[in-house]
């Protein structure tokens, strides 16, 4: 292009351009070249012309720009080591590459598992927190957003959140009183709590004043005037959920959720697993609550893979005291979302502080993970072997030690066990009925919930020899059969606290049968499940007086049948003055007695039909 083009010329160049590309994009040929001007003098090489006119571009560029004309947008073009030009907003490669960004399968195979195994083991990934993207994973993106797309420019709300997407029914969002406080750091730890402000304390206790009532239209009310109080969120959650309401009892929790994030510290994060919550304040157990019940409307809805990172949050919160006990859920999770190498490396990691394989979920899932990764057959051969020798291994310690799971895991599976197992009285009867309560929760729980991940015919082949070889250790009263009896018969003597909560939170029916009557007796709230024992209380809710707390059994006799009848009467004004109770108790008992003869008057018998209409019009009167 010579240097001294007219303004005409570059003008009708540029129409050119838009008759050749009327979506404003420029051609690969020269005629882009006009207007790349001084800034980009690496994509003229091979061009002799160009190369020696670098100096005077600016100045053309600076005599074109004079001339008022209508900018076109252009697209962005570099060049390969070949020399071909490629466009930077192809639409298929970008959407090409964030399907494998997407796909976790993709990123342990492109970095060889070092990125992944050199993570901590708690660690939580913000897109696995989104339900979407793995629907997306198994359904495509077209048919999980479908037209969501539009409805998202005009969403109400701008701030993004991880834990859930606010939606445009629910109401504005405005501050509830609830915040998150900084305790402490120690150990690179830290320690973080929520805090109820005066004005969030006074809903909470108009929300205990409804939970008494046991009345659900008062927690209705109640959240018409504060629409993201936690704990009414939670209780009316789980009273949509027995009515059969799942969708409105998921989007209770999902704007729970939705206002505790909203209180977060600056400071806290979800993905480090280096933030905990205490789970004695009784601010924090909302949060907890929260989230385990949001995970189990994820594994319901079949997003295992969702809920496992819910999962691991929860565990990273409090991973020594472990309040709701995820630990019994975790490895069902990680089948599920067929995350075997987690599961394994949990085992590894753990066992030798927290003694897992003492728990029957993970003595039992343990080794079917192991199996499941040596059936994968993109897997090393000598990986695979490995995997095979642990899985027999670890599967005949479980079989050993706990044998009660062996004849109810077939019953659930509908698998009719052979004639040598189904008469050996190791895995009769008499080790279900000999095992300690406490043992009978933990393997019903298993069992009652992982059942449909040993229903398959390649699993049951696998599982068959173990348990033959199993009975041969018995039959030769091996050491390690002794030893087992020996340690079922010393622990498990009672279930921890966090357990019994889990099984009240799961209503997992197996293992609810087998609750004791201490826990079962006990009034248990969906907005706090047997709380601590040891709770670190910050502020206490104020007594209420009770007019009738001081009546007599008589009295509350006849208030149950007049609900007009106070016999007390107006001695509440008169206490103050002793000269006049005994007239306040004359009075009363002249109440009483009036009210007995009301009562005795108004008592009417009716009279059966006559004899000579002995058929009855059906009615008495």
């Amino acid at each position: 292009i010579p240097a001294e083009e007219s303004e005409d010329e570059a003008a009708a160049g540029e129409e050119r351009l838009s008759q050749q590309d009327p979506a404003g994009g420029s051609p690969e040929g020269s005629g882009d070249r006009s207007q790349e001007g001084a800034g980009t003098p690496s994509e003229t090489h091979g061009d002799g012309q160009r190369e020696g006119q670098e100096a005077e571009q600016p100045d053309r560029t600076l005599a074109t720009s004079n001339k008022p004309r209508k900018k076109k947008k252009k697209r962005k073009t570099k060049k390969n080591s070949a020399g071909e030009t490629v466009e930077d907003n192809d639409l298929e490669d970008i959407e090409s590459l964030l399907e494998r960004i997407e796909d976790p399968r993709l990123a342990p195979q492109s970095q060889g598992g070092v990125s992944t195994d050199s993570r901590p083991l708690l660690y939580v990934e913000h897109r696995n927190l989104n339900p979407e993207n793995e629907l997306k994973r198994y359904f495509g993106a077209r048919a999980v957003l479908g037209d969501q797309r539009p409805r998202q420019r005009q969403r109400q709300y701008v701030r993004s959140m991880w834990l859930t997407a606010p939606k445009n029914t629910w109401p504005r969002y405005s501050k509830t009183g609830i915040t998150m406080q900084l305790l402490d750091t120690r150990r690179g730890v830290q320690h973080f709590t929520f805090e109820h402000h005066r004005e969030y304390q006074q809903v909470q206790f108009k929300f205990l004043d409804a939970v008494e009532s046991m009345d659900p239209n008062n927690i209705v009310l109640l959240l018409q005037m504060n629409p993201y109080h936690v704990d009414s969120l939670l209780q009316l959650s789980d009273v949509c959920r027995m009515q059969e309401d799942q969708e409105m009892a998921r989007d209770l929790i999902e704007r729970a959720l939705y206002s505790l994030e909203c209180a977060f510290h600056p400071v806290f994060s979800l993905t480090s697993g280096t933030c905990r919550l205490d789970y004695r304040r009784p601010e924090n157990r909302a949060f907890f609550l929260a989230l385990f019940k949001h995970l189990m409307f994820l594994e319901k809805r079949g997003c295992p893979r969702t809920a496992l990172e819910f999962c691991k949050l929860i565990l990273s919160l409090d991973p020594d005291d472990d309040p709701l006990c995820v630990l019994l859920l975790i490895d069902f999770l990680s089948l599920r979302a067929r995350e075997y190498s987690f599961l394994t490396r949990l085992f590894q990691e753990w066992e030798s502080h927290r003694n897992l394989s003492q728990l029957p979920n993970f003595a039992f899932s343990v080794p079917l993970a192991y199996f499941l990764l040596s059936q994968q057959e993109e897997r090393p051969e000598l990986e695979r072997s490995q995997a095979r020798e642990r899985a027999a291994r670890l599967i005949q310690l479980a079989l050993v030690m706990f044998p009660s799971v062996l004849m109810p895991l077939l019953d659930h599976c509908s698998v009719q066990p052979d004639a040598r197992v189904a008469s050996h009285p190791f895995f009769g009867l008499n080790a279900q009925v000999s095992q300690s309560p406490a043992l009978n929760q933990l393997t019903s729980l298993y069992v009652g919930r992982t059942h449909a991940l040993w229903k398959d015919p390649a699993v049951m082949a696998w599982l068959e020899p173990h348990a033959h070889e199993v009975l041969r250790m018995v039959d030769a009263r091996d050491a390690l059969v002794q030893e087992a009896e020996h340690k079922r018969k010393i622990r498990y003597q009672s279930a921890p606290r966090n357990i019994y909560r889990h099984i009240i939170l799961s209503e997992m029916k197996e293992a609810t049968a087998a609750l004791p009557l201490e826990v079962t007796s006990q009034p248990v709230m969906g907005f706090d499940p047997l709380p601590p024992l040891d709770s670190i209380v910050s502020y206490t809710r104020p007594e209420r007086t009770s007019h009738p707390s001081n009546e007599s059994t008589l009295s509350l006799f006849f208030r149950s049948l007049l609900p007009n009848f106070n016999l007390q009467g107006d001695m509440r004004h008169d206490g103050d003055d002793e000269a006049g109770a005994a007239q306040d108790l004359n009075q009363g008992v002249n109440r009483l007695m009036a009210a007995m003869r009301d009562m005795l008057a108004n008592i009417q018998f009716q009279e059966p039909p006559h004899e000579d209409n002995p058929e009855g019009d059906g009615d008495w009167d």
